[in-house]
């Protein structure tokens, strides 16, 4: 499994309400983080300040543009909230069959040929972000 490559395809995969947020994160940024608090409507996420309608991107999702003319370059996305983000945000990915449909680009062809271990090195990876997944 490669590092992430900050592809943005996880991000822009779960807009428009694909997020869930607990009542405690609420109730966290409502205290210390209103900036994020204020795209909280009746307890969804990620919804305008001025309608209340759900937005089809997270608003603190940043692209930083490949530069123009080089075919080798993608775009990098940024988070403007990591250390704040939703446990969603924290725990993803959570299954190999998660990062297939998603496209994510961390996965190699061995984690491809061999799911199981691929499984097994994504739960140690992601051990201090969310619990272990239990198959």
């Amino acid at each position: 499994m490669k590092e992430c490559t900050q592809c943005g395809k996880c991000c822009t995969q779960y807009a428009d309400g694909g997020l869930s947020v607990t009542d405690s994160e609420i109730d966290m940024w409502e205290l210390f983080r209103p900036d994020i608090a204020q795209y909280v409507k009746k307890g969804l996420i990620w919804a305008s300040p001025q309608t209340g309608k759900l937005l089809n991107q997270c608003p603190f999702l940043r692209v930083i543009s490949a530069e123009s003319g080089n075919s080798n370059q993608k775009d990098i996305y940024t988070c403007d909230i990591y250390y704040d983000r939703p446990d969603d945000c924290r725990s993803y990915p959570v299954t190999i069959k998660q990062m297939l449909n998603d496209e994510c680009e961390m996965l190699e062809e061995k984690d491809l040929a061999n799911p199981i271990k691929a499984q097994r090195a994504l739960d140690i990876l992601m051990r201090d972000s969310r619990p272990a997944f239990d198959k």
